[in-house]
Formats: structure tokens, sequence, C-alpha cells
């Protein structure tokens, strides 16, 4: 994939991950009862931690965008698919997992988030051993 993929995902996910950030403080200002009554409290965290997720790995994108125009030997297949695999698997495997909660525990779908973390672990490995290539 092409750094300007990258920072395409990386921006428009920014920018959806932020609006995401603004709808949740809307819903705390609000007093919205699906999302402050303490039996909604799973579903809060689930959510912020899709939002939390969702920004941290729009960030990562933009730097191994950057990161590819700096070493060019790290722009692998693996790596690209990999870490964009993981941001969407870790924020909407969170975010999923928070729409129906049963009893205090989030949905199955937040089964998701640990397929990411390791789609996100094969992203970084890939690309900190493309970084020795080129030194």
């Amino acid at each position: 994939m092409s750094p300007n993929k990258h920072l395409r995902i990386g921006y428009w996910s920014l920018a959806l991950f932020v609006t995401l950030g603004l709808v949740l403080e809307s819903l705390h200002a609000f007093k919205v009862g699906a999302y402050v009554d303490v039996e909604n409290e799973t579903r809060r965290l689930m959510w912020r931690l899709a939002h939390a997720h969702g920004t941290l790995l729009a960030l990562l994108h933009i730097a191994y965008a950057l990161t590819i125009r700096a070493v060019p030997a790290t722009n692998k297949k693996l790596a690209s698919g990999a870490l964009t695999a993981a941001s969407i698997l870790i924020p909407g495997g969170f975010f999923a997992g928070g729409i129906s909660v049963h009893g205090g525990d989030p949905s199955p779908a937040v089964l998701l988030v640990p397929a990411g973390f390791v789609a996100l672990i094969i992203a970084l490995v890939s690309i900190a051993s493309a970084t020795r290539e080129d030194s």
C-alpha cells in the first residue's frame, strides 16, 4: 500500500474517532441514560476504548506513512494489511462489544479485539524488522 493510502486511512480514521469522541462527550453532557446510567458502565467503557484505540491507530497509520517515506524498506504488504486490519478489528470490536451489554458483560463482538491486537503485533514486528534491512 502506498504511503498516501496510509495517510488517507489515518486522517479519515482520525476524523471518525475524534467525531466519536465528540458524540460520547455529548452523550455525557446531556446525561443520556443509555450512556451514563450505572447499569451502562460497560457500554461507556467499551465505547471510550473504541474512541481511544481508534484515535491512536489513526495516528499510527500516519506515522507508518511517514516511516515508509523515510525508510522505503518498511513498505511491506504484510505490515500494511495487518495494520489496516488492526485499525478495523480493535476499535470495531470495542464499539460493537458495547452495543449490546448483558449483565455487565460486553457482547461476543469484543472477541474481535484480541485478533486485532495479534494483527497489530504482526504489523509492528514486520515494520521494525524491515528497518534493519535499510541500514
